[in-house]
């Protein structure tokens, strides 16, 4: 059975990299011959964003304030269940993330009846050269140890925007979502609520232009709130979505 598959790409001022995103995916399709459809979030860029988007005539649905990655994301999947897409794949707009995966990713949803599946970059070293730097590795350690704590299941890399989700996490997602650190959060979610979730390994690439959303002296104090965030979480509760 085909599935209608939707690249989700949140994007906050990427004037540097949106163009070259979407033209990979572009001749991608074209090469291999795959439909994968794509909807880009500017989530209130204040560069060029915007201007490129439309002058390229790239699908996007401009928000005219900065949601979040948590609130573009979301929308992204309101408009994913609008149009009825069978799968739903977050896809980053600054390079970090390789287009030959997504079959991967897509393939234990079709044949395994998987709910999400992510992309993961230390369930086989091998895979992806990039990492993250040291620091952040041992936030996602610390973060992936709780949430085995809290769930009993193992998620090794819990921070990967590389994730896709079938039709009905596309439908939960539509109307709970998490407005902050939107990645650990919602795999907690899903797995309180008993959605099936695999990882699987790839490859994933250093961003060459612009900066991430988080910068050093954020990240003791993202991986505390994630953490506290996950250890206040309730089976069947809402807390941070």
């Amino acid at each position: 059975m085909k599935k209608n598959i939707l690249l989700i790409i949140p994007a906050f001022n990427e004037e540097k990299n949106i163009l070259k995103t979407w033209e990979t995916i572009q001749n991608f399709n074209k090469k291999n011959k795959t439909m994968y459809d794509v909807i880009v979030i500017n989530d209130g860029s204040t560069d060029a964003t915007e201007e490129i988007l439309l002058e390229y005539d790239i699908p996007h649905i401009r928000l005219l304030t900065n949601l979040g990655i948590g609130g573009a994301v979301q929308t992204g999947y309101k408009y994913a269940a609008l149009h009825n897409y069978d799968i739903a794949i977050q896809y980053d707009g600054d390079g970090q993330h390789d287009i030959r995966y997504i079959d991967k990713l897509i393939k234990p949803i079709v044949e395994e009846n998987i709910d999400m599946v992510i992309g993961s970059r230390f369930i086989d070293k091998r895979e992806s050269s990039f990492q993250s730097s040291y620091a952040r590795r041992i936030g996602i350690h610390c973060i992936s140890w709780i949430i085995k704590l809290k769930t009993k299941n193992k998620i090794y890399d819990t921070t990967s925007g590389f994730r896709a989700v079938n039709r009905r996490l596309i439908q939960e997602f539509s109307h709970i979502y998490p407005t902050e650190y939107p990645e650990p959060i919602s795999t907690v979610y899903a797995l309180n609520k008993k959605y099936k979730i695999k990882e699987i390994p790839v490859s994933m690439n250093e961003r060459k232009e612009g900066k991430s959303s988080i910068h050093t002296w954020k990240k003791a104090y993202y991986m505390f709130n994630v953490i506290l965030t996950i250890l206040l979480m309730k089976k069947g509760d809402k807390h941070g979505c």
